[in-house]
């Protein structure tokens, strides 16, 4: 599927996942490090939370193609029966930023799953370049916030998480 800006939604072959699950950890490092300075138990996402989100029942991985070029990736779970579908891991490797390249491909995920209802999705609450991405750009509202005072009862271990669990949770009505 490619938009109007030459984004390409293509799908990600097994073989293809352990590069993909680097390049979405190198993708997410950037904030962490810029917000603590540094990854203190490994990568972020972790090794397991990606592959669990990989082998989910009705998980998609995308890679985005922009002009020839793997430029990110997304990871989506359609449930075909509810139609409340979630955006699991989203990224734009950090060379690509600024260029309108998530709104794109965003926007290509959602002309691909027409008959979604409800769109969910997660990020940090560190994340405020998501955070305005998701809001601001894509339509999503600001559902919930999940931290120690209050976990995400499908997230009970935070694998994965921000160093101390914050959650924003978001979803766009369709």
């Amino acid at each position: 599927m490619v938009d109007d800006q030459g984004v390409t939604l293509e799908l990600a072959a097994e073989h293809d996942w352990p590069e993909f699950g680097r390049q979405l950890q190198e993708a997410f490092a950037v904030a962490v490090i810029e917000e603590f300075g540094a990854l203190s138990d490994g990568p972020i996402p972790s090794d397991d939370d990606v592959q669990r989100s990989l082998r989910e029942p009705g998980a998609v991985v995308y890679h985005i193609v922009s002009a020839g070029k793997r430029v990110g990736g997304a990871v989506v779970t359609i449930d075909s029966a509810s139609q409340h579908n979630s955006l699991d891991f989203f990224f734009i490797t950090p060379a690509a930023h600024g260029r309108g390249l998530g709104l794109a491909a965003w926007q290509a995920i959602e002309r691909r799953y027409p008959e979604t209802r409800v769109w969910q999705t997660h990020t940090p609450y560190f994340e405020r370049r998501n955070i305005h991405f998701y809001v601001n750009k894509c339509g999503f509202k600001i559902v919930e916030y999940y931290s120690d005072r209050h976990p995400d009862p499908h997230q009970p271990d935070h694998d994965g998480g921000p160093p101390d669990g914050g959650f924003f949770k978001f979803e766009k009505c369709c």
